[in-house]
């Protein structure tokens, strides 16, 4: 019976060492290092400094997307390539919360620049255009036009309507 228990014991404790005890609360998104049209997404402190001791699987959603990235020191790639300039929308639940980003990539010929947007001014400027729309009638029609431009520019660059109010709710309660 003893040998039975002390057998148990030791598996379990193996158990608990192999599993994932680092979490991740922070991540950038740069372009692959291969340049091969994907992206890398790098485990980091609040300060942004690379978490080189991330390793194993961790599920992120990317676009709507639910998606299992495997972190080797500290960088996962993303699976699938960037065919054009686009929005990305990269967020990772764990038990400290709810981590997310909003980056557009930019494509010029084979390299990807992301930006990292904060969602504060995807919120800040549909607000913005509205105050100006009230506070002068004469450019209501302004305020209109590039109201539209601003939907349309995120619409045809793959931020849709869920996406884009999922990015500003994360944004505010990341805030408070």
């Amino acid at each position: 019976m003893k040998r039975i228990l002390l057998i148990s014991l030791l598996c379990l404790t193996g158990f608990l060492a192999s599993a994932q005890t680092a979490s991740i609360n922070n991540f950038l998104v740069k372009e692959n290092l291969l340049k091969n049209n994907k992206l890398a997404i790098i485990a980091a402190d609040s300060l942004n400094h690379p978490h080189e001791n991330i390793n194993g699987n961790y599920t992120f959603s990317i676009s709507g997307f639910t998606q299992i990235l495997k972190f080797n020191d500290g960088i996962a790639v993303l699976p699938l390539p960037i065919d054009k300039s686009t929005f990305v929308y990269i967020k990772h639940q764990n038990d400290s919360g709810t981590h997310s980003k909003l980056v557009y990539v930019y494509k010029k010929d084979s390299d990807l620049t992301p930006y990292a947007i904060n969602s504060l001014w995807m919120f800040l400027i549909p607000i913005i255009l509205v105050i100006i729309a009230f506070a002068f009638r004469k450019l209501i029609i302004f305020v209109v036009v590039v109201f539209l431009v601003f939907v349309y520019f995120n619409h045809s660059s793959g931020l849709n309507l869920a996406t884009f109010f999922e990015s500003i709710f994360d944004g505010l309660k990341n805030l408070f």
